[in-house]
């Protein structure tokens, strides 16, 4: 007698097994892009206080006789704008080559894209690609370029 879950089913037949994948993957490479964005932001900001404190502290103030905005304000408003036209002008240029294309899903637009472009030739590697530590492929590049000179 089967206990309650058990499928005839094998395990990665299951129909929501890919799509789940599918969206586990794309929560954590847009989670990677946000860290990466914030880490590079707050970077720059804290580069930008080190170099000169005086002036950051100025270019944070919220008001000042003669300027109607912040630095401060004046970045975030660039950044959000500038996402916003690079993120809208990718996906919109992406949903043009789409519908273009005539495709339903990604196998079709996949196909039809490949057998538009040209098809890039592999070449065979003449030299090793199997090291087993850091030093052994430094070694191995400083002799292939020993051989080139």
């Amino acid at each position: 007698m089967s206990e309650i879950g058990d499928t005839d089913i094998p395990l990665g037949q299951e129909p929501n097994d890919k799509r789940l994948q599918k969206i586990k993957g794309g929560i954590f490479l847009a989670s990677l892009t946000g860290l990466s964005l914030l880490g590079g932001f707050g970077l720059t900001i804290g580069m930008a206080k080190k170099q000169d404190p005086s002036m950051f502290s100025k270019g944070m103030a919220t008001y000042q006789p003669g300027i109607s905005e912040s630095g401060g304000h004046l970045a975030l408003r660039a950044l959000g704008r500038a996402s916003l036209y690079s993120v809208g002008g990718v996906g919109l240029f992406s949903l043009i080559v789409w519908k273009l294309s005539g495709a339903h899903n990604m196998q079709e637009f996949t196909t039809k894209v490949q057998s538009i472009l040209p098809k890039i030739p592999k070449r065979e590697s003449t030299g090793r690609s199997e090291f087993k530590t850091i030093r052994e492929l430094f070694e191995y590049l400083i002799q292939e370029d020993g051989r080139k000179k």
